[in-house]
């Protein structure tokens, strides 16, 4: 079938064109509209519900609300894990689904669960709730409010976030992609009654009268309607509050008879909710801002594009004064990271656009395999868009345009190939040779992608965080091969049909890799001689660098360069918000002071409005916003700015500072539940054996090297006014408990009593005691009523303690926990647990009951090594099953497989000398490498076993097919591993991921390639002695063959043979011969040389007071335009050249073609005279013993005898100095081709028995000759005419502006002549120019009469050897026939020794004799044909 496409690619070029066009517009489009983001999105699959409780403590957020949610969760099919959080009047209950099942699967099913749940919630407890559908990397777009100076007074906090809740974060809610807009900072606007307790106890009523009256008083009802007449008239009570004095007017009960109103007992005015959070910014306090949470799958570019054009229309609306200010958008960090992929894609097809010209030899060829880049590219982005794969750092950042394009180059290659030895072609030639090139090896592209394939599909089935990390990588890849595998074998034979043209020459590329492949056979030479020693260095290579990768350490992926910082920071527990907000406002300062690198400061107290990061208002999370890192000053790395600044920031008294980014900050927390890199997490019943454990814990890790920021989980120390009732004073007064509690959570919370509008605002009225009652604390004011109507006082029914109680309660696997955060700077996080493991097994015993567990990205680093335990195996069984298919025999599939050991051993010493850990993303490069390696052995091990398969013998079969893959070994790794050379030695965003994965894969494609040259044939040699059933002769199937092809470059002519064609030698020989190339030189200067030489163009530019008092100005331009004799006389002289050089590169191959044939001939001569002799020596040495036999038993004389050794003697000297001029024809002819050539006797039998070359039937001397002669006259007259073109005149033109006193318009143009006055010079270079013409005419005549007689002279010897040639053929017969019947006869005692002696003498002599008579005729036929040959 591919054949079938091939065909139809090329017959039909236009169409499969125009659907490339078609396929690349696709890919186009789907590139505008794929989802586009940083990093691939690794937060888990969960669902979060959030209950708010303010009137609760923890242990009963816990009782009431966390553990019913809990309880109902645990059973939900898919659930992975249940954790929650319970805080003072918060709980969040975080459900982890797997992968597998669809988000709004999961919160259907956590919605039903809730209702459930909800039966055991006290109904004035709380609703749960699902939280926003968005991830770890949903807050994409972060603002402030800013006041400019001038108008700081006119706008409290209340008026800002009053602001941006009815105003900006309404018009940001409806951008597509964006899920919820939280607010942060500020406070929250209520209409506040606040009750003076001393005036409602003059008053006789209780804080509940008021609350009562408050909520009556706001009220709307309606009436129906009536009818008058013919018209409806509705009736409407409207009595909902407008403004702070419809408050006041509540009337209140009274006993007296006087009227009461609200106003009498309580301030009526503008007030705020209770704080659990605030927002400060750059040192200068609290400000009101917001966080966009984007929908989960959403296109963050899209989306924060959206927002920037959102937030710039709604500017326009803000009172006076007033601008949103973003302080963090996503994609910022968007673009620097793609910028990051988009530059090492771009200098990785660069690399391999230029690398692909050198090594192929050919800009056209170059150009076309180039190409498959982009287009490859925009069919996996189509693909990408298709399949809902987004654009990332990892989808697009492995892409290695070296693997990418090798199908195109076996195509490319082949073709090139094909063209060289059929020299001149049609266009319908030029097509079917393309089509035949590329059907012969289209399977090797195939093999090639399907290899590639396989190594990735275990990648494929990875999960968890590492899967959705390193999936779309190896999906993107995938498309990217699919991709470039359609267009090599239809666009590309297309193309290459089109636009490739037949070339009879070698290049520059050619010539640099023969001469390489000369130096590898002598070392190859070298090593085999000590292959006992190279194996056992590398033996011991491998086992250091096994010991090497044990010293790694690991980490689960590197820390992407976010661009900006996050610190968290905590004080003590139970301190109020104000005092962090000191803390922070001051930290704040102290960076922006210190550090000119810090755009802003912005921290986070407490808790948002959509609690997605639910913290105490003890703790801060701050975004440390920082300039482009080659604007930093105070430090050039992010951990020296760290150090830096946690010694600038050691002097904010009472706080803990712990540095980490953004972006993980967040999947810290929400993978895990914990910030720090390795959480350790205690499980237990008590929370205060808890906490006194988790502080041993934190005293045994501090001091280990590695170890900072170490923090144990704040659960303890909130202080708590605990108010309990006496169960008999309220059964004596007759008071509920529920009635004490109301009176409390109004006195202090304030309990609301309705709402009040402007116009679309809605205000909240809520009651409480008035701010200096509130700080007393003690009740000492409050009255509660009993069932009779009477007032009791609230510290008769109930003690007031003062305690401390846990602040927070954490929990997962349905046990509660606490964790100790530590951060891991300066070493890897395997290494550091190890040492902490080791501390905590010797200085902390943990009480029955409770268990440890190491969580964090400690915990995500084993769950991923755990699953590549599972990939790599998986990947390396595929790779030796599809080796054992190709070869039909493990142990040639074993000796391939070895690629991979010798791989993986230059992956971990590249990974030890940059000093990176061992990581996931190098653990994915491994793989990656392994199924590139192993190509390398493949097509080595496959070109010797063809070569076995012709009759070489093994060792030599070994050596020569090592040689001959030089080439496509070095092409096929050097350009995989340049692709990947920009991505590892990236200093930009994001190239932190990249740059293990290709260090791993240029150290093995080293190592892999340095070792398969030099130790597989070694293991070759060795396992034929070892095993010699182990060669299987043949290639299995059309696999085999497949695979033969399977090297992206074309190979030089190699020795494929015993014995190669003359056509082939000197093919060989015109490739590499330097006289060629120098020839091809000096054609190509001559047709780079310009006909038109224009002198540099002369401006001139005056300014100043040049001719009045303004300033004026003189502009000019003038250009040369030369002679125009000049021009016209040097374009003849370079015409004249061209066809000169283009005859001497023709005199010149002819002239390599002869000595290629001269060397041939003597090659074989002395090969056939070695076979000659070496025949009747080892015939005399077999008879040796027959011959001292018979001396003995007195039928042959001593002097016989002594006779026979003579001539043995003599016929075995005579071999020995033929052996030597065969030894140094065969050193000529390597020098001629490049070649190895052996005079070895075992090649004898595969020697032609004639050698014949027939001359043109035109004897006439070759037109090229005197086109020579003729071309070189020419050109001599053509220079001489150039250079008396000195004479003619010199033109140029030119023109000015100028402005005169302010005026403009003085402009005008000129045309100038230049004129020769100190003739002496042209009349002297004139005659010069004429003798040297005379000269070069006489000596191309002369020339000319010497080849003339020349060609004479071969004829004259071509004639004379061809008369003799026939009689030579049968002189050696008869020669050899005499030998056969004298060695008979005297065998038989029918001939004399004497006469033995005489008689084969002459017969070996004669034989000798037709040989040397045999070259000679072939030496002067070629002569001859080097002269006449049209």
């Amino acid at each position: 079938m591919l054949h079938a496409i091939i065909r139809f690619s090329v017959r039909q070029k236009a169409l499969v064109f125009a659907l490339t066009g078609v396929v690349a517009l696709w890919g186009l489009i789907s590139a505008l509209n794929l989802p586009v983001d940083a990093v691939p999105d690794i937060t888990n699959n969960q669902v979060q519900v959030v209950t708010s409780a303010p009137a609760l403590a923890p242990q009963e957020v816990e009782q009431f609300i966390t553990y019913p949610v809990e309880l109902v969760m645990a059973n939900l099919p898919g659930v992975m894990e249940v954790r929650s959080v319970s805080r003072s009047g918060l709980s969040i209950v975080t459900v982890v689904f797997e992968d597998g099942i669809e988000t709004a699967l999961a919160r259907q099913r956590v919605n039903e669960q809730i209702q459930v749940a909800q039966a055991n919630i006290p109904s004035e407890y709380g609703s749960p709730a699902l939280m926003p559908i968005t991830t770890g990397l949903g807050e994409v777009y972060q603002y402030t409010l800013e006041v400019e100076e001038a108008y700081r007074s006119d706008y409290s906090l209340e008026d800002l976030r009053s602001l941006h809740d009815w105003q900006v974060k309404r018009q940001l809610a409806g951008i597509p992609g964006v899920v919820e807009v939280s607010s942060f900072g500020g406070k929250v606007k209520q209409y506040e009654v606040a009750v003076h307790p001393d005036r409602l106890q003059q008053s006789g009523l209780t804080l509940s009268d008021v609350f009562d009256a408050v909520g009556a008083g706001n009220r709307n009802a309606g009436g129906a309607y009536i009818e008058k007449g013919e018209e409806a008239w509705y009736i409407r009570m409207e009595g909902l509050y407008r403004n702070l004095d419809d408050i006041r007017l509540v009337a209140l009960p009274t006993h007296s008879g006087l009227p009461l109103t609200v106003g009498d007992v309580a301030t009526v005015r503008y007030g705020f909710a209770p704080r659990y959070g605030a927002l400060t910014k750059d040192g200068h306090g609290e400000v009101v801002g917001g966080i966009c949470l984007m929908l989960k799958g959403a296109n963050s570019n899209e989306v924060t594009q959206a927002i920037d054009q959102r937030v710039q229309s709604i500017q326009s609306t803000l009172p006076p004064g007033i601008r949103i200010a973003p302080y963090l958008n996503r994609s910022e960090l968007v673009g620097r990271t793609l910028g990051t992929v988009q530059r090492n894609l771009l200098e990785g097809a660069l690399v391999v656009g230029l690398l692909l010209f050198f090594l192929l030899g050919n800009w056209r060829a170059a150009l076309v395999v180039t190409s498959v880049i982009p287009l490859s590219l925009l069919f996996a982005l189509g693909c990408m868009h298709y399949f809902g794969v987004s654009a990332n750092l990892m989808s697009l950042g492995a892409i290695d345009f070296g693997i990418v394009v090798d199908g195109a180059v076996i195509v490319v290659e082949a073709t090139l190939m094909a063209f060289h030895r059929g020299g001149l072609l049609s266009a319908k030639d030029r097509d079917e040779t393309v089509i035949e090139s590329a059907r012969s090896i289209y399977g090797s592209a195939v093999f090639g992608v399907l290899i590639i394939l396989v190594v990735f599909l275990p990648i494929l089935t990875l999960s968890g965080i590492e899967g959705k990390m390193f999936k779309p990588m190896a999906q993107t890849v995938v498309f990217a091969l699919l991709g470039a595998l359609l267009f090599s074998t239809t666009y590309v034979p297309a193309l290459v049909a089109l636009v490739l043209r037949p070339e009879v020459k070698e290049n520059r590329s050619e010539r640099f890799f023969h001469r390489l492949r000369v130096r590898y056979a002598r070392s190859l030479d070298w090593t085999l001689q000590r292959g006992r020693a190279v194996l056992a260095g590398v033996v011991g290579a491998f086992a250091l660098a096994v010991w090497g990768f044990t010293q790694l350490g690991s980490v689960f992926l590197p820390s992407l360069e976010e661009g900006d910082l996050a610190m968290q920071v905590s004080i003590p527990t139970g301190s109020n918000l104000q005092e962090m907000i000191r803390v922070t406002t001051s930290a704040e300062k102290k960076l922006k002071e210190h550090f000119p690198e810090v755009r802003h400061v912005v921290s986070k107290i407490g808790t948002a409005e959509v609690p997605t990061d639910p913290m105490p208002v003890e703790a801060a999370d701050v975004m440390v916003l920082l300039e482009p890192k080659e604007n930093w000053t105070s430090a050039s790395t992010r951990e020296e700015l760290v150090a830096q600044m946690e010694a600038v920031l050691a002097g904010v008294w009472g706080a803990q500072f712990e540095f980490t980014q953004p972006i993980q900050l967040r999947f810290n927390e929400l993978i895990s539940g914990s910030k720090s890199d390795i959480a350790l997490l205690v499980y237990g019943d008590h929370l205060d054996t808890l906490a006194n454990v988790a502080q041993e814990m934190a005293a045994a890790v501090r001091g280990i090297p590695g170890a900072e920021d170490i923090k144990v989980e704040a659960t303890q120390g909130m202080k708590f006014h605990r108010w309990v009732p006496n169960r008999q004073a309220l059964a004596y007064h007759g008071v509920s408990a529920q009635q004490v509690g109301e009176v409390l959570e109004m006195a202090y919370a304030g309990q609301l009593a309705g709402s009040v509008f402007e116009d679309q605002k809605r205000f909240e009225v809520a009651v409480r005691l008035s701010p200096q009652e509130r700080l007393d604390g003690s009740g000492q004011a409050l009255y509660v009523r009993n069932h009779n109507g009477d007032r009791v006082p609230l510290t008769a029914v109930a003690d007031r303690l003062e305690t401390l109680g846990p602040s927070q309660i954490s929990r997962s696997k349905a046990s509660r926990r606490i964790s100790v955060g530590i951060n891991v700077r300066g070493r890897d996080v395997a290494s550091v647990v190890a040492d902490i493991e080791k501390s905590l097994g010797e200085k902390v015993a943990l009480p029955p009951g409770y268990s440890l567990h190491i969580g964090g990205d400690y915990e995500n680093l084993q769950q991923a090594l755990n699953r590549l335990k599972i990939a790599v195996p998986v990947a390396l069984a595929l790779i030796f099953a599809l080796l054992y298919l190709a070869f039909r025999s493990a142990a040639f599939a074993a000796l391939v497989f070895s690629a991979i050991p010798l791989s993986a051993l230059g992956g971990i010493a590249a990974l030890a000398l940059r000093g990176m850990p061992f990581s996931i993303s190098a653990g994915i490069g491994f793989i990656a490498l392994f199924g590139v390696a192993v190509l390398n052995g493949l097509v080595l091990v496959a070109r010797v076993r063809q070569l076995e398969s012709t009759g070489v013998p093994w060792t030599k079969a070994v050596v020569d097919g090592s040689a001959d893959r030089l080439r496509p070994v070095l092409v096929t790794a050097t350009v995989a591993a340049l692709g990947f050379v920009p991505m590892a030695f990236s200093s930009s965003a994001g190239a932190e991921v990249q740059k293990p994965l290709a260090t791993v894969v240029i150290g093995g494609l080293v190592s892999a390639t340095v070792l398969t040259l030099g130790v597989l044939p070694i293991l070759l040699i060795r396992l034929n002695k070892w095993l010699p059933a182990f060669r299987v002769t043949g290639i299995a199937g059309t696999t085999g063959v497949l695979l033969l092809l399977l090297a992206p470059a074309r190979t030089a002519w190699a020795q494929t043979s015993p014995w190669p064609s003359l056509a082939a030698v000197q093919e060989q020989a015109l490739r590499v011969h330097a006289d060629v190339a120098t020839a091809q030189g000096n054609q190509r200067i001559a047709q780079l040389k310009p006909n038109v030489l224009l002198g540099a163009a002369q401006g001139t530019v005056q300014y100043g007071q040049m001719n009045a008092e303004p300033r004026d100005y003189y502009f000019s331009l003038e250009q040369p335009l030369g002679s125009l004799a000049e021009h016209v006389r040097r374009w003849r002289r370079n015409e004249s050249e061209i066809g000169l050089r283009s005859t001497e590169l023709e005199l010149t191959q002819q002239a390599v073609s002869l000595a290629a044939a001269l060397a041939y001939a003597d090659y074989w001569r002395w090969g056939r005279e070695c076979a000659w002799r070496s025949q009747w020596a080892t015939r005399l040495n077999q008879d040796a013993d027959r011959v001292d036999t018979r001396v003995a038993q007195g039928d042959w004389s001593v002097a016989d005898g002594a006779a026979f050794r003579l001539l043995r003697n003599r016929w075995q000297s005579d071999l020995v100095a033929a052996q030597a001029k065969w030894a140094e024809s065969a050193s000529l002819l390597a020098a001629l081709t490049h070649q190895r050539w052996t005079a070895v006797l075992e090649l004898t039998p595969a020697l032609p028995e004639r050698l014949t070359m027939e001359p043109s039937a035109d004897t006439a001397l070759a037109p090229r000759f005197r086109r020579w002669a003729q071309e070189s006259a020419h050109l001599a007259q053509a220079e001489a005419m150039l250079t008396k073109t000195q004479w003619a005149p010199q033109w140029s033109v030119g023109g000015f502006q100028q402005q005169l006193e302010r005026i403009n318009g003085f402009n005008g143009v000129y045309l100038g002549v230049a004129l020769p006055l100190a003739a002496h010079v042209p009349f002297k270079n004139s005659a010069i120019a004429t003798v040297q013409q005379a000269t070069a005419e006489a000596q191309s005549e002369q020339a000319l009469v010497d080849w003339h007689a020349k060609k004479e002279a071969a004829l004259h010897q071509w004639t004379f050897w061809n008369a003799a040639s026939a009689q030579a053929i049968t002189a050696q017969k008869d020669a050899d026939l005499l030998l056969r019947v004298l060695t008979s006869q005297l065998e038989l005692g029918e001939l004399s020794f004497s006469d033995f002696f005489l008689q084969s003498n002459a017969a070996l002599d004669g034989g000798v004799s037709a040989l040397q008579q045999t070259t000679e005729h072939f030496r002067s036929a070629a002569l001859l044909h080097f002269y006449t040959v049209k």
